[in-house]
């Protein structure tokens, strides 16, 4: 890991002029309260994650926002220090601290990141097609059109979701005869990965859940992009920083997201903080200093910030990270084994 940051760092030094001094100079002249503002937004984020995750388990069992918040603060700290592969660690807290079982939880969490990607689609589409500045984006062409695929690809999500809810095995079937005779290995998984997608959408039983998890998570999401809007206004010494609009920042939102979809241990903290100032720098022209600057504020305030509540709360709850990380990591490949051996008998 090590090795790899050097190797960055010697490939980079002789190519970007990049001058520690200002960058010091930005990160102290930033606005602190709009910093604070910004991780206030996102810690109640997963307040209002932890209410939807209360809302997908209602039609089973009534429990409250607060008892869930902690695994989701415990859990996203685990992901920010121990990588990606610590993301089961969420539905394996609540099971464990529901005593459910681990498959009803995952349902729950993959109906979730639907939601999720439902919500940051729509916001992402509506903000770049709506937009008065939107001309004035980098490839404006090509964002409009990738503005409009997200809206056409939402509205596409949810009548797949009905129609699965309501005709999954019905559909699951149709796959397997139509693989049958070229890919039989291939139409089975499909149709495995249908039966599994409907039954995770048994969690919204009702027109009021499916209300209230769209009004949840396009609050949460909105939080998050005010957020990032609101730490790149901290930085008042670079004016295009300063003024950034909402739909350049969504640009920086969208490529963030991308950084961090195959998070590592600690090296993801670097990756995420480069790509983020090469966006600034390549698509707006922001300096590297504030860009950089930008980057890892970013990377704190949306990922980071996180660490201190959830090592306290972990505290509290006895619960180590490394020892949760491994069993969810393990419970998952035993549940998908024990899924795998069923569907093949």
């Amino acid at each position: 890991m090590l090795a790899a940051i050097a190797a960055v760092v010697v490939f980079g030094r002789h190519r970007i002029h990049f001058n520690w001094q200002i960058f010091v100079e930005q990160i102290q002249l930033a606005t602190w309260w709009r910093i604070g503002l910004a991780i206030a937004l996102i810690w109640i984020a997963y307040a209002v994650r932890a209410m939807r995750w209360a809302v997908f388990l209602s039609p089973s069992r009534k429990v409250s926002g607060f008892k869930v918040l902690g695994p989701q603060v415990i859990g996203y700290t685990g992901v920010a220090l121990l990588g990606r592969p610590a993301d089961l660690a969420r539905p394996y807290l609540v099971a464990r601290k529901l005593r459910t079982t681990l498959s009803e939880q995952i349902a729950v969490y993959v109906v979730e990141r639907m939601f999720d990607l439902g919500a940051m689609a729509l916001i992402f589409s509506s903000v770049l097609y709506f937009s008065p500045d939107k001309k004035t984006l980098p490839h404006p062409e090509l964002l409009r059109h990738l503005a409009l695929t997200g809206l056409v690809g939402t509205v596409c999500i949810a009548i797949l979701a009905v129609f699965v809810k309501l005709r999954g095995a019905i559909m699951a079937d149709g796959t397997r005869r139509a693989f049958a005779g070229f890919a039989p290995k291939l139409g089975e998984g499909i149709a495995d990965k249908l039966l599994a997608f409907r039954n995770g959408l048994h969690v919204l039983s009702s027109a009021r859940e499916v209300l209230l998890a769209v009004t949840y998570s396009l609050a949460m999401w909105l939080m998050i992009s005010y957020a990032y809007l609101e730490t790149a206004h901290a930085f008042v010494e670079s004016p295009i920083l300063s003024q950034l609009s909402l739909a350049r920042c969504m640009v920086v939102i969208a490529a963030g997201m991308v950084a961090s979809a195959a998070q590592l241990p600690v090296l993801g903290w670097f990756t995420q903080m480069a790509a983020l100032a090469a966006i600034l720098q390549g698509f707006f022209g922001v300096a590297w200093e504030p860009a950089l600057g930008c980057g890892a504020m970013l990377l704190i305030v949306t990922f980071l910030s996180v660490i201190p509540l959830g090592l306290l709360w972990a505290r509290f709850e006895h619960v180590s990270l490394r020892k949760i990380a491994a069993e969810s990591e393990h419970a998952g490949e035993a549940l998908e084994h024990a899924h795998n051996s069923a569907a093949s008998e």
